[in-house]
């Protein structure tokens, strides 16, 4: 076992946000990433090609196949040959993307594995011209070492507007009255409304465009509240806003807005279970992604009053089928997806990816990089598992986190024997930060844009370097994750000193937690896994254990860490299915139990 010597702190040295200019030769290399481990102190890591041997002499060619706004184009004509080809076939989009440098699309365009393999290594940059990039193969571009950049910031007043005019256009009954003037009625005493002023909406997602949306509700008089577990209370906190937790919003809000990304933990967030828990005749507005709302279960929720009604932007299958019931219920007003459709938000998303994807072509880094750069496969070899170790420990983390007040200050201690200037830590830190923020968001965390996703989100990363006695053959004991001035569901995961506390190492190349709050477990960072805090007391493994069989859930780790024989411990369960929620009531049913809480990895 290694023996502890002096700590010593180190700050993080690389900041994204500052765009920093890359060598100007055939490639882009990041500076100073050359130390991944001692055996490798001279190898460059190159992230993407950045020019022909001809385009020194030549400009390079960019395509944009849907269209664009004419200040985006502008900026691109003056530095690269324009090749404005819209509604190209995969076929045709394949042949031409061999002699460009960049591609410019929208959300319309598939530029999948296929279109990459047939750039034949030319193609540096695809510049998304908007915020979701479905529709681009991030692992085919990564793999053929091509830059992928969105637009993320341009359409946020364009969506906070649409946002509050379907809100109000919403209660007044503006659409369905319209309609019936056109179609020769008068039916004053049928479309009588709503008033907004003094009613409680809830902004779910509290991030660029749910807080504007927040702002422009305050001043229509409304008391506005928010649930986003990565919204900074001080912010929320200037605009007038409370944060509360999702169940608390969904159940006292007259009005509900949509602001989240669609992620596998928002896909259908609101459904049959959710809705049930909503004040009857609360009224909805989705601005955001169609798949945050199960469309059929919104049906039946405005078919039995509990919802009075909804306006929708945007929908599952877009567009829509004619015949669906959800698109023509009375009670329902509908826009096709309009969100970012103003003159100025067009322009501005054109200005925003025009100048991301010539910055990328001139050599520079992109703060709006959304693919992971390339690590030579001998590093990542050595660093894999601890890779894997590093973002799991941060989706436990946050998994552990109660409350709305919003994550912080995250603090990460690597123990490891090696000098540090043997082990660069920014890809682990970059792995904990996308463990942290991904799994609620739609930004993709990687190198690149990790310290900037971070600090755009208000969340402050600290690093302590633990310098161990021992040999350096492996690059790290073990790494420590603890997330400050937040509440716990798991109150056992609190450290004396009052954070949340989980720390895990390699063993066999297989991450591994060790030590939750002030416990010791030992348990596969595999699966899924429940956390019980119980009475040591005989029979307590069998207990949950026949539970967990009963239902067919295979358990493939158990560990237990206790503070004193007969006093209390936490066990660990590594769980290669997700249990029930019934079964997960039947062990916290448990006498012995007195809390668990279930993480999924």
């Amino acid at each position: 076992m290694a023996s502890l010597k002096t700590p010593t702190l180190k700050t993080p040295s690389f900041a994204l946000s500052s765009k920093p200019r890359l060598p100007s030769a055939f490639s882009a290399a990041f500076p100073n990433t050359a130390r991944f481990s001692r055996s490798y102190p001279q190898r460059r890591r190159f992230l993407i090609v950045t020019a022909s041997s001809s385009s020194f002499s030549n400009k390079p060619t960019v395509l944009v196949a849907e269209k664009l706004g004419e200040a985006g184009l502008t900026l691109l004509q003056e530095f690269a040959n324009v090749d404005c080809s819209y509604n190209l076939s995969p076929e045709e989009l394949c042949t031409k993307i061999s002699l460009c440098d960049a591609l410019i699309v929208r959300s319309g365009t598939k530029v999948n594995r296929e279109v990459f393999e047939s750039s034949g290594g030319r193609l540096k940059v695809v510049g998304r011209a908007g915020v979701g990039i479905d529709n681009v193969d991030l692992s085919a571009a990564t793999e053929h070492g091509c830059l992928v950049v969105n637009a993320p910031t341009a359409n946020t007043v364009a969506a906070a507007e649409h946002g509050i005019a379907l809100l109000a256009a919403m209660a007044r009954n503006v659409a369905q009255a319209d309609a019936s003037v056109k179609a020769g009625k008068w039916q004053r005493n049928k479309y009588v409304g709503v008033s907004l002023v003094g009613k409680t909406l809830a902004v779910l997602g509290f991030g660029k465009v749910g807080s504007e949306v927040a702002r422009r509700a305050k001043g229509l008089g409304m008391h506005v509240i928010a649930h986003d577990p990565y919204a900074p209370a001080d912010r929320a906190r200037a605009i007038g806003v409370e944060l509360v937790s999702f169940d608390e919003a969904i159940a006292t809000a007259d009005f509900i807005s949509l602001h989240m990304p669609l992620t596998p933990a928002t896909n259908k967030m609101l459904n049959d279970e959710t809705f049930a828990k909503m004040k009857k005749g609360v009224r909805i507005v989705n601005v955001a992604r169609g798949g945050v709302i199960d469309e059929e279960a919104l049906v039946r929720a405005l078919d039995a009053g509990i919802v009075a009604q909804a306006a929708l932007d945007v929908f599952s299958e877009e567009p829509p089928k004619q015949d669906s019931k959800l698109v023509q219920h009375e009670r329902v007003t509908v826009t096709p997806h309009l969100g970012a459709s103003t003159m100025e938000a067009q322009e501005g998303v054109a200005i925003e990816i025009a100048e991301a994807v010539v910055g990328a072509l001139k050599g520079e880094l992109a703060a709006t990089a959304v693919n992971a750069p390339m690590v030579p496969a001998e590093v990542l070899t050595e660093l894999k598992p601890y890779v894997e170790l590093a973002e799991k420990l941060g989706r436990l983390a946050v998994q552990l986190v109660a409350g709305g007040s919003g994550v912080k200050t995250v603090k990460v201690s690597y123990a490891s024997s090696r000098a540090p200037d043997d082990l660069d830590t920014r890809l682990l830190r970059a792995m904990i930060t996308k463990g942290i923020i991904e799994p609620i968001s739609s930004v993709f965390v990687n190198l690149v844009n990790a310290d900037y996703t971070a600090k755009q989100r208000g969340l402050r990363i600290t690093e302590e370097r633990i310098l161990l006695d021992g040999s350096p053959e492996s690059p790290l004991e073990s790494i420590q994750v603890q997330i400050a001035n937040v509440e716990s569901k798991f109150a056992s995961a609190m450290s004396e000193s009052g954070e949340i506390k989980v720390e895990g190492r390699v063993k066999d190349g297989i991450p591994h937690l060790t030590k939750v709050g002030s416990f010791e477990v030992d348990v596969s960072l595999e699966g899924s896994i429940i956390l019980c805090r119980q009475v040591d007391q005989p029979g307590m493994i069998g207990t949950v254990g026949s539970i967990l069989g009963e239902e067919n859930v295979n358990v493939s780790f158990m560990s237990v860490g206790r503070v004193a024989p007969r006093k209390h411990a936490v066990m660990a369960i590594g769980v290669d299915d997700q249990p029930s929620k019934e079964t997960l009531k039947r062990i916290g049913e448990v006498p012995a139990i007195e809390e668990f809480v279930f993480l999924k990895l």
